[in-house]
């Protein structure tokens, strides 16, 4: 698979012959304020569809990783999707920030 990652998961599944990794979703920066998140919050997508948190989660903020959860958890390089590093992702919740009076969360997202 053109940008799948060689580096070696302890939290493999099979969906349909196709591994399947967990994935770490990490708040890194707040920029403004966020009723929700804090730096350093944290939660899990587990098996490639399952939310697992330890805290209320913001609708609004999962709608930005919809569109690359399910490449990243098959493998697929953030670099190759143009969103970080080889093993690392940023991505940033849609909230305006200054002009809402909320805050833009950005997240780095890792295979574990």
């Amino acid at each position: 698979m053109k940008g799948a990652s060689t580096k070696s998961s302890t939290c493999k599944y099979s969906s349909g012959g196709v591994l399947v990794v967990d994935l770490l979703v990490t708040v890194v920066e707040i920029k403004g304020e966020c009723p929700v998140y804090e730096k350093g919050d944290h939660f899990t997508i587990v098996q490639g569809y399952k939310l697992k948190a330890p805290k209320l989660l913001c609708m609004h903020s999962l709608t930005s990783l919809m569109p690359w959860y399910v490449a990243l958890s098959k493998g697929v390089s953030p670099k190759s999707l143009h969103l970080g590093s080889e093993e690392l992702a940023h991505i940033q919740c849609p909230d305006p920030g200054e002009y809402t009076g909320g805050g833009k969360v950005v997240f780095a997202i890792r295979r574990l």
